[in-house]
């Protein structure tokens, strides 16, 4: 787990600009730059947490992720992650079980922090259809990594949904009609991490 949250560092750090790039288009144009501070601060926190089980890794990252990230995404990444912790409290090891209810958990805390559903372009555009994809993989009786492709190309799915529909939650809400024809940097990055857990397991 300490691998995957430095390959989603890095690679939150490899878009940063892009991610910036697209906040730019309908926000403040922070996002990019506000993730990559926040998990700079995950990583340097990670080494002295050797040996911590699962769920104190997630738990210590919201936490992080919370008090570093401006805007929004500081609260919603942050709460995901501390939800995802407390379902995985105590776990060494993580199966796809683990994994459908970590990710059940992260959803309903954006949900609760955000009060937001989908169809809203903000990154539940990204994560529901991919836990949707996820769990009828697990049920169907796929492994971990081919239960993930499927949430990733779900979640990539939504990401280019979010091209498509209007802005109702958060800045972006500001510009309304305008905001359609961007994606959302939110399912951007959610989608990055999704991809970059895929890759790592």
């Amino acid at each position: 787990m300490i691998d995957i949250l430095k390959a989603i560092a890095a690679k939150i750090d490899e878009e940063k600009d892009y991610l910036t790039e697209l906040d730019n288009e309908i926000a403040d144009g922070d996002h990019g730059v506000n993730m990559a501070k926040g998990f700079d601060a995950v990583v340097a926190k990670l080494d002295a947490m050797d040996g911590k089980d699962i769920g104190s890794l997630l738990k210590t990252t919201g936490m992080t992720l919370v008090s570093t990230v401006g805007g929004s995404a500081g609260p919603l990444y942050g709460t995901a992650f501390m939800k995802a912790g407390a379902k995985l409290a105590g776990k060494n090891e993580m199966d796809s079980n683990d994994l459908v209810e970590a990710m059940e958990a992260a959803i309903g805390g954006i949900q609760m922090r955000g009060k937001a559903t989908t169809g809203e372009k903000t990154m539940l555009d990204a994560l529901c259809p991919a836990y949707d994809a996820l769990k009828a993989g697990v049920e169907a009786g796929d492994d971990m990594k081919a239960a993930l492709t499927k949430a990733v190309k779900a979640a990539e799915d939504g990401v280019e949904y979010t091209k498509t529909i209007k802005a109702t939650k958060g800045r972006a809400s500001y510009i309304g009609d305008r905001s359609i024809g961007h994606q959302d940097p939110g399912a951007t990055s959610a989608f990055y991490m999704l991809e970059t857990l895929l890759a790592n397991i």
